[in-house]
C-alpha cells in the first residue's frame, strides 16, 4: 500500500484535481499499516471523511473486514453513503428512517457484502443489533470510526447518552483493529473527554490537530431588539444576503414561525427541524443544494454533515448556548466561496431558552432511583408504561434509561427495559462539573456578543486552536473592519411583523414525501405525495405562551362541546387564512378522545361560515389505528382506517372541504384522511385543528 494508492481513491472521491494532504496520508498510514488509534481534530472542509473512506477501501483490499462508522445525523449519513459510492465503496446505513431495510442490511453484513456500515449511536443498544450483529462486527471489523466525536463528550456539542456506549464497542475489538475519532469542534476539555471515553488517548495514539481559522467567514453581531424587531430585520435583509443559506433558530416553534412569516412576505424558504420527516429532509436538503430556496429556517437538526460548499450565509436568530455549537453551525458556510456572511442576532430571551434546556438535563438522584425501583428484573416494561410510575416526561425518561443502561443498572431487551440488580452510583461530582462547564460556555457566548476584539480569534481561542497566535486578527469580522451591519428597521414594518407573530393561527405544513420502506409493508406508495391535503391551520401550538396553556387545558379535560372562546379564535384564524379557494364544506374526523369537541366545532364552523356540513369521517369497524413510533408504520396503520364517504355527497360540493381534527402531531392522520376525502370527489382538502404540537 502506497501513497499513490490513497491518492487514486481520493480522486475517485473528490475529482481528478484533489490532492492528498500530508496529514491525511499520515492518518491513513497509521490506520492501515500500523493499526493504530487516531484522534483527528480538524476544521470543517479539511477532508476527515476522505481519511476513513480511503482507509476503509485499502483495508478491504488487504482482506480486512468491513469498516463501522458511528455517525450522528441522517444528513451526515446520506452525504457519506453518496461519497462512498463515488469511490466504489459498498456502503449502507442503519438508522431510524430505514427500519424496513434493517433485516436485509443485517444479512449483507453477515455475508461480507458491505465495505462500510454506517450506524447511528442509538442502534448500538437496539437489542437485535446489539446481540446479533454487533458481536460479529466487533470481531471482524477492519476499522471503527467515530464521526463527530465531540458528541461523545458529556458536554461537547450535545448530550447523547448513546455515544457513551461506543466505549463498550471499542473495548471488545481485537488488538489490531484500528480506531479513528474525528471532529471539527473540540476544545482541550472536550478532546480530553473524548480520549477518555473512547480509550484513544494512550501513548500510542496519533493526534492530528490543525488550525480552525475559516478565511471566508465574515462574522458580525447585530443587536436588532426584541423578537419582532429581529424577525423584521430578517424580512428586510434576507434578499440582500449572498446566495442561499441557513437561518438557525433555538426552538422548533421559532423555526416554523419564522418560515411562515418569510413565506408570507414572498420569500422562498422552508422550515427544517428534528420533527421533519426523513424523506422530507432529503428533499429540503436537495432544494437548498440546488438553490431552489433562499434559505432553510432550521434548528440544530441541520448542522453536522450537511455539505453545501457554496453556502452564502448563516444567520442565527438567537444565540446557541456554547461557542462550540456556534462554530459548528457557522462552519456550514463559505467552504468553497471567497466570502460568506455569518450574522448573529441575539436576544435577551436566549438565556431563558438556555435555562430551560439546562433544567431538562440529567435529573436528581432521587428521580433516577425512582426509575430503577419502578423496573423489574424479569418483566420488561416499555417507556410509555413507565411514564405513569415516575415523575419524568418521555424524553427525559428515555435519556435516564439510556444512561442507566450504559452504567449497567438497567438493560434494554425486547419489549422494553429491565433492572439488572447491579449497584448504581449517582456521580454527582461529574454532573456538577458539567453544570459548571455549561455555565462557563454560556458566559462565553455572552462575551462573544460583547467583545470588541476579533470575533474569529475569540471563537478559535474558545476551541483552544493550537495555531492561534497572540493578538491575531482575522481582518474580516465587523470588529476588525469597523463595518457593522445596520440594525435599522422601518417602524411600520416592525409593527406589522409583531402583529403577524401575535395573531392566532399556526400554519400546518402538509407532508410532501412518503416515508421510505412502505413497499415492504405492502403499500405501493413512494416519492412525492400527490393527493394529500393543502397547507392547513391550527389555532395555536401546545407550546405557545399565549394559547398554549388554554389549549393544553382544553385537550386534557373530559370531552365536551367546544367552548365559545375556541370557536371565536377559530373564526379569526379562518378569516385570516389566505387560501386560494374558500372552503364550501366542513367534515369532522372521528376521534378516540375528543369526538364531541371536534364534531361540535365542525358544526359551529358550518353554521357561521355557511358551509355544507358533511358530518364525520368515521373509522372503519375494528380499524381504529394505534400509535406507531415510525412514520412508515403510522402510514400502514392508517391505510384503510376510515369508511369512505359517499362520492355523490362529497363530489356535489363545489369547492374545498375543511377537515377538522383536535390535534396535529405527526401530520400523517390528516394526510391519510385527506386522501380518502379527495378520493370521494373533493377538489381539495384544507386541514384545520384546534392545536398542533409543533
Amino acid at each position: 500500500m502506497t501513497r499513490d494508492d490513497a491518492q487514486a481513491i481520493l480522486e475517485q472521491l473528490a475529482g481528478p484535481t484533489a490532492q492528498l494532504r500530508d496529514d491525511q496520508w499520515t492518518a491513513i498510514e497509521a490506520l492501515v499499516v500500523h493499526r493504530r488509534r487516531a484522534l483527528v481534530v480538524q476544521r470543517t472542509g479539511w477532508g476527515k471523511s476522505a481519511v476513513y473512506f480511503i482507509a476503509a477501501k485499502l483495508l478491504r483490499g488487504a482482506g480486512r473486514g468491513a469498516t463501522v462508522i458511528v455517525s450522528p445525523l441522517l444528513a451526515l449519513m446520506r452525504n457519506q453513503v453518496d461519497a462512498a459510492e463515488r469511490a466504489g465503496v459498498h456502503a449502507a446505513t442503519i438508522n431510524s428512517s430505514n427500519v424496513a431495510d434493517w433485516g436485509e442490511i443485517h444479512e449483507r453484513v453477515r455475508g461480507g457484502e458491505l465495505d462500510v456500515l454506517l450506524v447511528s449511536p442509538e442502534r448500538l443498544n437496539n437489542p437485535d443489533f446489539r446481540d446479533q450483529v454487533l458481536p460479529a462486527l466487533a470481531k471482524d471489523a477492519g476499522l471503527v470510526v467515530v464521526d463527530e466525536a465531540h458528541c461523545v463528550s458529556d458536554w461537547g456539542h450535545d448530550f447523547r447518552p448513546d455515544y457513551r456506549r461506543i466505549r463498550t464497542l471499542i473495548g471488545e475489538l481485537g488488538a489490531d483493529v484500528p480506531v479513528l475519532a474525528t471532529t471539527a469542534t473540540a476544545n482541550d476539555r472536550v478532546v480530553e473527554d473524548v480520549a477518555t471515553q473512547l480509550g484513544v488517548g494512550g501513548q500510542d495514539t496519533l493526534v492530528l490537530r490543525g488550525g480552525l481559522d475559516r478565511e471566508s467567514l465574515r462574522l458580525s453581531v447585530v443587536r436588532a431588539g426584541n423578537p419582532a424587531q429581529r424577525a423584521a430585520w430578517l424580512v428586510a435583509h434576507i434578499d440582500s444576503l449572498p446566495g442561499s443559506g441557513i437561518v438557525y433558530t433555538l426552538t422548533v416553534a421559532q423555526a416554523h414561525d419564522v418560515a411562515s412569516l418569510l413565506r408570507e412576505q414572498g420569500h422562498e424558504v422552508a422550515s427544517y427541524t428534528g420533527s421533519t420527516e426523513a424523506a422530507e429532509r432529503e428533499q429540503l436538503e436537495a432544494d437548498l443544494l440546488a438553490n431552489r430556496v433562499k434559505a432553510l429556517i432550521a434548528t440544530s437538526a441541520l448542522g453536522m454533515g450537511f455539505d453545501k460548499p457554496d453556502l452564502g450565509f448563516v444567520v442565527h436568530l438567537g444565540a446557541p448556548s456554547s461557542p462550540i455549537a456556534y462554530y459548528q453551525q457557522v462552519g456550514r458556510a463559505g467552504r468553497s466561496t471567497a466570502s460568506a456572511e455569518v450574522i448573529l442576532l441575539p436576544g435577551r430571551e436566549d438565556q431563558d431558552v438556555w435555562r430551560y434546556f439546562a433544567s431538562v438535563a440529567f435529573p436528581s438522584e432521587s428521580m433516577v432511583r425512582n426509575v430503577i425501583h419502578a423496573l423489574e428484573p424479569d418483566r420488561p416494561q416499555s417507556t410509555p408504561a413507565l411514564e405513569p410510575l415516575v415523575d419524568l416526561g418521555r424524553s427525559r425518561l428515555e435519556m435516564v434509561l439510556k444512561v442507566l443502561d450504559v452504567d449497567g443498572a438497567v438493560r434494554r431487551v425486547k419489549g422494553g427495559w429491565i433492572a439488572t440488580g447491579e449497584p448504581w452510583h449517582y456521580d454527582e461530582p461529574r454532573y456538577r462539573r458539567l453544570d459548571d462547564a455549561r455555565r462557563r460556555e454560556q458566559q462565553a457566548m455572552l462575551d462573544y456578543q460583547a467583545t470588541d476584539t476579533c470575533r474569529m480569534a475569540f471563537l478559535r481561542a474558545q476551541l483552544d486552536d493550537p495555531s492561534l497566535r497572540d493578538d491575531e486578527r482575522c481582518g474580516r469580522c465587523d470588529n476588525c473592519t469597523g463595518v457593522h451591519v445596520s440594525v435599522d428597521v422601518d417602524e411600520s414594518a416592525a409593527e406589522d411583523t409583531r402583529q403577524r407573530l401575535m395573531r392566532p393561527g399556526v400554519e400546518l405544513t402538509p407532508r410532501k414525501q412518503w416515508p421510505s420502506g412502505l413497499s415492504k409493508l405492502g403499500l405501493d406508495l413512494s416519492g412525492k405525495i400527490g393527493d394529500g391535503p393543502a397547507p392547513g391551520r391550527a389555532i395555536g401550538r401546545l407550546t405557545d405562551l399565549g394559547w398554549g396553556v388554554r389549549l393544553r387545558q382544553l385537550l386534557s379535560e373530559t370531552d365536551r362541546e367546544v367552548p365559545d372562546d375556541v370557536v371565536q379564535a377559530a373564526v379569526k384564524v379562518l378569516a385570516s387564512w389566505d387560501w386560494t379557494s374558500r372552503p364550501s364544506a366542513v367534515m369532522a374526523l372521528d376521534s378516540n378522545t375528543h369526538p364531541l369537541l371536534i364534531s361540535s366545532l365542525a358544526r359551529s364552523l358550518a353554521r357561521l361560515g355557511r358551509l355544507t356540513d358533511l358530518g364525520t369521517l368515521r373509522y372503519a369497524p375494528d380499524r381504529r389505528p394505534v400509535a406507531a413510533a415510525n412514520s412508515a408504520y403510522r402510514v400502514a396503520a392508517l391505510n384503510g382506517a376510515w369508511v369512505a364517504p359517499g362520492t355523490d355527497v362529497v363530489a356535489a360540493v363545489d369547492g374545498p372541504v375543511l377537515l377538522v381534527d383536535d390535534l396535529s402531531d405527526s401530520g400523517w392522520t390528516l394526510t391519510m384522511a385527506a386522501r380518502v376525502v379527495r378520493a370521494a370527489g373533493a377538489s381539495a382538502v384544507l386541514p384545520f385543528t384546534v392545536a398542533t404540537t409543533s
